[in-house]
């Protein structure tokens, strides 16, 4: 039986490698998944967009978020420290948190568990791969997750 719902989300992506944002945002086009991509370059800018700092004070053009991809490794602040703020401030616990990252180590798969990540997901090589993801982090988070359907629930 078909599930399907038509529906767009919000995704933010912390990544500091253009490239990588680039080809994420390609890939999502590619897989087709409704969807409206932001992004910023490191933790200090996530936290900056997710609390309405500085260049990203205006919620029409740097909405809340339904989803956030979190790169582990960037500089100023990386993706532990980030990810640990976010889930210790009562008005952003909430917005799921996907780590999609080059590292393998099990210690940072153990630590963004911890720090509350929903998912920890290793960068596919190649582009294909990279679609086929993005294919599947849509579904499940398009079709099948239910979120929040406004900010004023999440950050009221």
């Amino acid at each position: 039986m078909p599930y399907s719902k038509t529906r767009s989300i919000t995704i933010l992506m912390a990544d500091d490698d253009e490239d990588d944002r680039l080809l994420t945002q390609d890939a999502l086009k590619e897989s087709r998944v409704l969807n409206q991509l932001h992004c910023v370059e490191d933790g200090v800018e996530l936290l900056q967009y997710l609390r309405r700092e500085g260049k990203f004070i205006d919620k029409s053009i740097h909405p809340t978020p339904s989803l956030i991809l979190l790169d582990l490794n960037m500089p100023r602040m990386d993706g532990r420290q980030a990810l640990q703020q976010i889930k210790a401030d009562a008005k952003l616990k909430s917005i799921p948190v996907v780590i999609l990252t080059t590292s393998k180590q099990e210690e940072d798969m153990i630590k963004g568990y911890d720090l509350g990540a929903a998912s920890y997901i290793t960068k596919p090589v190649n582009f294909e791969d990279l679609v086929e993801l993005m294919k599947a982090i849509g579904k499940y988070w398009v079709e099948f997750v239910e979120l929040p359907n406004s900010e004023n629930e999440r950050l009221a």
